[in-house]
């Protein structure tokens, strides 16, 4: 289902609708949205707070190695990663999976490098969703930006420089 799905996005027309975060109900304080607690599934270290990335455009993802739609868009996303500053944009891809060692496992056979995490602690309200694949695009200072649920092709002129627009703006 998903080699199917990532033809689909192939075609381009699953173009992400970024929307604003307040027409989604997503109100909270900049400071809140940087609350949350990542475990990393694919790089050495300790727990990272998403706080740590503040001061960098933000690419978030949220996904699961079960998600048929989120293993559609995930070499798209690696794509994206590839074409930006990692100094100045950091790409988090936080799976909602139970067993983290089953998102391990999914990572490592895919060649994934692009840091994913588990929750460490419950998800801010900001980043709550009805469904999943979900991806938020968070300034530099911590306000949500622009949120689309749903599988989408994110490789795009589009995306890469709303990117980086937001990262000249610390």
């Amino acid at each position: 289902m998903g080699r199917v799905q990532q033809g689909l996005l192939s075609t381009g027309l699953w173009q992400p609708q970024l929307s604003a975060p307040k027409a989604a109900g997503r109100t909270a304080s900049a400071s809140d949205n940087f609350n949350l607690l990542l475990l990393p599934l694919n790089q050495p270290g300790p727990a990272v707070p998403l706080s740590q990335l503040r001061g960098k455009v933000i690419f978030l993802n949220i996904w699961a190695s079960w998600c048929p739609p989120c293993v559609a868009e995930m070499p798209d996303i690696v794509r994206l990663a590839k074409r930006t500053n990692p100094d100045s944009v950091a790409f988090v891809l936080l799976s909602l999976d139970q067993n983290p060692e089953k998102a391990r496992r999914f990572l490592s056979r895919r060649g994934i490098t692009v840091p994913a995490y588990s929750p460490g602690s419950p998800l801010p309200t900001a980043y709550q969703t009805a469904g999943i694949p979900a991806t938020f695009i968070i300034s530099p200072a911590g306000k949500i930006i622009g949120s689309h649920e749903g599988m989408a092709k994110y490789d795009t002129p589009e995306i890469l420089g709303l990117l980086r627009r937001w990262q000249k703006q610390k």
